[in-house]
């Protein structure tokens, strides 16, 4: 892991340089910022830079052809161009990660007789993120709800490295005008990004790695091994595990954007206090559920007809968020639970619940949810929550430092905005070397409690 984190860490200083070299020169410094993107997603694999220039060209070409639709009153052609552009980028995203998943199925369906032929296709790391960007801005167009980006800034909008891979998911309206602005590399607010870079790498090192290690992989790997209160403590564990993984990425993608003068959306707000799992959704990947809301679930009608069509476009749009994920009946299913849960909450009133009591549920539920999600199979899946009950196991792998660990991570939710807020000021205000100091001891505490070896980004598979 060494390597790489140095590998990055270079490529970024480097970045970092020629965008305070590049100021003076916008053309060159969108130049920079596309290249130095490019660049940084051939790491992965080269071949599949193609494919992120053919969502940008595409995408782009539809986009401009939309607007002159529009320009001339030619509300028709707008449509045929839009779906045009969204066919091409559902394609792109079916073939490389839903193909195979539906032709095994069919092939099972139809008997031993058929067989349809895999395909078994690399899944390009990052394609739901930047196809469902691609799909905003043409959609936003279509709504005139902004205008043609030229095509760099365009391109530097759909590969922007910081969040290439795994978001968060920056609509048009947010991106344009800040590249357009030129951001100076003068007046970023570095206290700011360093306290996002530092958090993110805290959560995903030292938490959620630390987690995986020691506690949930084994739990999940054979929970029928360990005892009840180890499995049930490994489904807890796995919560605090993605969000660390999630988040923590997402505070270094931001904090990465802001140090090189772009601002981005909120993407977490402590989920685990939610008292419902409409408001657990308000606060988990903001911005993809924003985005199934704006672009999915109002499209579909949102809850202006009977409540009968409210629970089907509930369901629709959780369970596509779910397939959004991966193409297992895992993540359906997954998907399937909190949109079941959505309809339920609609019926039933809770101005008369306790509000612990609701939390208690709205965990609760999400947690069952995760099992599917991150189960290999749904037979793996039941396996552990019916050890959860009923396991003969004798492992025991709880100890104080993972209840310490969960307990933390839960109670951090909780934490006063107000108190945080003033924290963050207090060291905003201190002198440069206080602030270097800082950053430097948080390093060395993350190196020294973060576990040998750190596990990919979880995220980085959609």
């Amino acid at each position: 892991m060494l390597f790489p984190t140095l590998a990055f860490g270079l490529f970024f200083v480097a970045v970092y340089l020629l965008n305070w070299l590049t100021r003076p020169h916008p053309l060159v410094w969108r130049i920079t910022i596309f290249g130095s993107s490019l660049f940084f997603y051939a790491w992965w694999n080269w071949r599949f830079v193609f494919l992120l220039l053919w969502a940008i060209t595409s995408n782009w070409c539809a986009g401009n052809q939309i607007d002159k639709c529009l320009r001339l009153q030619n509300t028709q052609g707008a449509r045929g161009w839009l779906r045009t552009a969204i066919v091409s980028d559902l394609a792109m995203l079916g073939v490389f990660k839903y193909y195979d998943f539906f032709a095994l199925e069919l092939s099972n369906l139809l008997g031993a007789d058929t067989s349809i032929p895999l395909l078994e296709l690399t899944l390009p790391v990052g394609v739901s993120f930047f196809t469902f960007q691609a799909m905003s801005y043409v959609i936003d167009l279509k709504r005139r709800l902004v205008k043609p980006m030229p095509f760099l800034d365009f391109a530097v909008y759909l590969s922007f490295f910081p969040q290439l891979v795994a978001g968060p998911i920056v609509r048009a309206s947010e991106m344009a005008p800040q590249i357009a602005q030129r951001p100076d590399p003068r007046t970023v607010p570095s206290t700011e990004a360093f306290h996002l870079i530092l958090r993110g790498l805290f959560k995903k090192v030292v938490i959620s790695s630390w987690l995986a290690s020691t506690l949930v992989d084994n739990v999940f790997a054979n929970p029928d091994g360990h005892s009840s209160h180890d499995v049930l403590l490994g489904v807890y564990g796995y919560a605090i595990q993605i969000y660390a993984d999630f988040s923590g990425y997402t505070d270094i993608a931001i904090g990465v954007a802001l140090l090189l003068g772009f601002r981005f959306p909120t993407n977490f707000d402590c989920p685990y206090r939610a008292l419902s799992l409409r408001d657990f959704w308000k606060r988990w990947h903001i911005t993809l559920s924003s985005w199934l809301r704006d672009y999915l679930y109002i499209p579909l009608g949102g809850n202006r007809g009977r409540n009968s069509e409210t629970y089907r476009n509930l369901l629709i749009t959780m369970v596509l968020g779910g397939l959004w994920h991966g193409s297992t009946w895992n993540f359906v299913i997954w998907g399937m639970i909190h949109g079941v849960a959505l309809m339920i909450e609609r019926l039933l009133p809770n101005r008369d619940i306790h509000p612990m009591f609701r939390w208690v549920i709205t965990f609760h539920v999400v947690c069952f949810a995760w099992v599917f999600f991150r189960a290999e199979s749904f037979a793996a899946a039941l396996d552990v929550l019916a050890a959860i009950f009923s396991s003969p196991g004798n492992d025991q792998i709880s100890s104080f430092p993972i209840v310490l660990v969960i307990g933390f991570a839960l109670a951090a939710q909780f934490a006063p905005k107000s108190e945080v807020a003033r924290l963050k000021n207090r060291l905003n205000r201190s002198g440069i070397a206080t602030q270097g100091l800082a950053f430097g001891i948080g390093l060395v505490l993350i190196d020294l409690l973060g576990p040998d070896g750190v596990a990919p980004f979880i995220y980085f598979q959609f």
